[in-house]
């Protein structure tokens, strides 16, 4: 005996058939869905003081970010960085920001990536929602977490933004999301993107937007810096796997491009406080190679996803600026994958892996 396969149905025919089954005073119920939401570490609303300081209190504020116990760091914190930082972190960001849409570059860039994902996915039927939030400030996680359940998403895939673990970006992504479920009736199913550090196609198009950018400059980089966030040494002396991650990530791009240890090098930037972090150092390394006669360097940040602060502001203004004044001659910064053709293949690729069986 031959079976016919059935016509697959709709989410509208899902949706008008649960009517039929509901009693007359049944609450209203939206299901169905299936919902994808990218998550960036954040960005304040404005570049003024106190916008500065809500957000870096937030951000600071993060016991994964500081790991310091709360009587040491929290005097700190509201005695000395939360009066003094927001003005000097205000006037980086001013530098960078996007005055045409008076907001910062991540939020402009992430929010397009959310939208260009959404079109790639290609969801005729609308059972597919794609959304963004921040980790701090906004679009906040639990809102956009409350909006997709709303509109019938109960299953959701929530995708941290960042292809190398650390305890202090991708936990500290779910960490709020389980919060979130804590405080809802009617979970929805979730389900967090790994890292994807290793992945084939991520380190390809690193590759591949390397090349593209060095054909675009009259000179020949001579060492070219894989430039990562740095985190204190003792996370990852606690079990923390960022750096190892880190170092495959550029090992595997070397292979792609044929390049040596001396040609492809890692570094890491964005220190904060008295500890010591995972080095060499991006700023020292930058001033040591110009000091050393290398006339021609390239910077690029594999470990965002979108250009912020600490890549338009840390690395394509201070570190060119520290490479000159020490003799350096050529500088250039290769931009992040962003939501460019190479960057949304990655998003896109690592979304329709995760969504097996869902969608």
């Amino acid at each position: 005996m031959t079976v016919q396969p059935s016509t697959p149905v709709t989410a509208t025919q899902e949706a008008d058939f649960r009517k039929l089954q509901l009693p007359s005073d049944h609450p209203s119920v939206k299901a169905g869905k299936v919902g994808v939401l990218l998550v960036n570490l954040g960005t304040p609303d404005a570049t003024d003081y106190w916008p500065m300081r809500r957000y870096l209190r937030e951000f600071l504020s993060d016991k994964r970010v500081i790991e310091w116990p709360r009587a040491i760091w929290y005097p700190i914190l509201y005695g000395i960085v939360l009066m003094t930082r927001p003005g000097k972190s205000g006037k980086a960001y001013d530098e960078i920001w996007n005055h045409e849409k008076n907001e910062s570059p991540l939020r402009t860039i992430t929010r397009s990536q959310s939208d260009k994902l959404a079109e790639m996915m290609g969801d005729s039927d609308g059972k597919l929602m794609v959304d963004w939030a921040m980790r701090y400030g906004q679009p906040s996680i639990p809102d956009k977490l409350k909006t997709l359940k709303e509109a019938g998403c109960d299953r959701i895939l929530v995708f941290p933004l960042y292809p190398q673990y650390a305890a202090s970006t991708t936990a500290t992504v779910n960490d709020v999301v389980c919060r979130t479920l804590l405080k809802m009736r009617w979970q929805p199913a979730i389900r967090t993107v790994p890292p994807y550090h290793d992945d084939p196609v991520y380190v390809t198009a690193l590759a591949k937007s390397v090349e593209q950018h060095l054909a675009t400059l009259d000179f020949e980089p001579d060492v070219v810096l894989t430039s990562y966030h740095g985190i204190p040494q003792s996370y990852f002396r606690r079990g923390d796997p960022y750096h190892c991650h880190c170092m495959k990530t550029t090992r595997l791009m070397r292979d792609v491009l044929g390049w040596s240890k001396e040609k492809l090098r890692v570094t890491f930037q964005s220190r904060f406080g008295p500890e010591e972090w995972l080095q060499p150092y991006t700023d020292k390394t930058v001033e040591q190679l110009a000091r050393d006669g290398v006339k021609n360097v390239a910077v690029m940040n594999p470990g965002f996803v979108a250009d912020c602060l600490e890549t338009l502001e840390e690395i394509a203004g201070e570190a060119a600026e520290i490479f000159e004044e020490h003799g350096g001659e050529n500088f250039s910064h290769i931009p992040c994958l962003n939501d460019s053709d190479l960057g949304m293949e990655v998003i896109a690729h690592v979304v329709r892996r995760e969504l097996g069986g869902w969608v």
